[in-house]
């Protein structure tokens, strides 16, 4: 199977002597193996992947099944990864409990809480600032945790498996708490172009998913590339 892929570390990134590694990477790979489906990767910009697929010049991408490109690929029923975004805070916030409380961006604003992300955050962007949330902005993603940590805004909302890495390696993590608070999740899946060969094997795929979830599978790759919190850093619930 021929399948485009940005390089995105940890969950996409070109292996020396060829292929692919990393979270997507690998689920991806040990999967089609176990059906018996070989695969070769090549590396685009996102937008040329898409575009490939579209136009028949590549089996399928790895991303989240929205609208547009649900127009040009069909996807199995379940995704084999969700990437949820968490909320993160300093420790012994005075305003812990409305943070552990946020269900939605309104609770953020209600409770008149700062965010800090790093410039280029598109998300950030849509989400917080365009709704009025007061945001602060650095160069680097690795600074984020050191102005929270410094008590420099309220909370910062990423995937747990990249911020930790960068929390450790800034020494802050007696300082940055991860609370159990997910404010989105998304939906990763395998998309086929429409009419490939292996249209009539999704269900398998999807079968397949299942089963490397319950052996533990994706979790162990997950904690190959991840950097996950110290458990001492998590909020009980």
């Amino acid at each position: 199977m021929h399948i485009d892929y940005p390089e995105y570390w940890p969950f996409f990134t070109h292996k020396t002597g060829g292929g692919v590694e990393g979270i997507f990477g690998d689920i991806i790979t040990e999967a089609l193996s176990r059906m018996g489906i070989g695969t070769i990767w090549h590396e685009y910009p996102w937008g040329r992947c898409q575009m490939n697929v579209k136009c028949g010049q590549a089996t399928a991408m790895v991303s989240v099944p929205t609208e547009e490109r649900m127009t040009y690929t069909v996807t199995h029923k379940h995704p084999f990864y969700v990437k949820e975004l968490t909320v993160f805070t300093y420790a012994d916030h005075p305003k812990m409990a409305e943070i552990e409380a946020i269900t939605s961006l309104d609770d953020i604003l209600k409770n008149d809480l700062s965010v800090v992300t790093y410039v280029g955050n598109g998300w950030s962007d849509v989400y917080f600032e365009s709704q009025g949330i007061t945001t602060h902005q650095t160069p680097q993603l690795k600074n984020v945790w050191r102005m929270l940590a410094n008590k420099r805004a309220d909370i910062a909302v990423e995937w747990p498996g990249a911020a930790w890495a960068h929390i450790i390696d800034g020494k802050v993590s007696g300082s940055i708490v991860q609370t159990k608070v997910v404010l989105t999740s998304m939906p990763f899946h395998l998309l086929l172009r429409k009419g490939c060969v292996y249209c009539d094997r999704l269900d398998e795929f999807d079968a397949v998913i299942q089963q490397m979830k319950q052996e533990g599978v994706i979790d162990k790759i997950v904690r190959r590339y991840a950097q996950l919190a110290p458990e001492t850093c998590i909020l009980d619930e």
